[in-house]
């Protein structure tokens, strides 16, 4: 039993040593340019899991104590509130640290590939989720986004942890379809609103108000 552990031991040891480099010479550049779409590929996928899986088991983690939850509940709160650069570094660092291991015997072309990709979908992600909240849409995929993810705000939190894509939504049955979405007043996102505080017209039949009207003033008491 020794034996056989130590041999083991023996053998990972090696592996982790001995990374499975990918030897491009001997191939054609529309093979090398394949290989680097397909990391790329992958590690866009990669981060849409992450994605999903932090922000539904870590962000709304009930009475969790992590950094990560305390800053998502508070974006939550009051969605005008983004978590400071500096601890969306230190929130990413355990999920570099896994993907380095995990990456480990793939350094070169692929690994590099995957890790680009990843990382390149993580910041796409980051943008599109502060113009969600701050800027209008300027397309249909924005549109969609927006209502995909306003509807996880403001209609069902356990539903749309998807920001980029809904489809680990579809795959683990979180998805919820977003027709109309209604926000509270003091919540609806400043480039959906109008002077007199109502939803512009534009965007009226995706969104309303939740709640009562305020009430106007009477002309007796103006």
């Amino acid at each position: 039993m020794t034996i056989e552990f130590t041999t083991l031991l023996l053998d990972t040891t090696l592996l982790l040593d001995t990374p499975l480099l990918l030897d491009t010479t001997s191939l054609a550049p529309t093979t090398i340019a394949a290989i680097c779409a397909a990391g790329l590929l992958a590690g866009a996928a990669l981060w849409s899991l992450t994605e999903y899986v932090l922000h539904r088991f870590v962000g709304h983690r009930r009475h969790g104590r992590s950094m990560m939850t305390r800053e998502h509940l508070a974006h939550h709160a009051n969605p005008d509130y983004f978590t400071p650069w500096q601890r969306k570094l230190v929130l990413a660092a355990p999920s570099a640290a896994v993907i380095s291991l995990v990456l480990w015997p793939l350094v070169g072309v692929v690994g590099g590939a995957i890790v680009a990709g990843f990382v390149a979908t993580w910041l796409a992600y980051e943008v599109l989720h502060r113009r969600i909240h701050t800027h209008a849409p300027l397309n249909r995929f924005g549109a969609w986004a927006r209502r995909h993810h306003l509807a996880h705000h403001f209609t069902d939190p356990a539903r749309n942890h998807g920001v980029i894509a809904p489809l680990w939504d579809h795959v683990f049955a979180t998805f919820t379809r977003s027709d109309v979405v209604r926000i509270p007043r003091r919540r609806l996102p400043r480039w959906m609103v109008v002077a007199d505080g109502a939803v512009d017209g534009r965007y009226a039949a995706s969104y309303q108000v939740a709640g009562r009207p305020s009430p106007q003033p009477s002309p007796a008491a103006a």
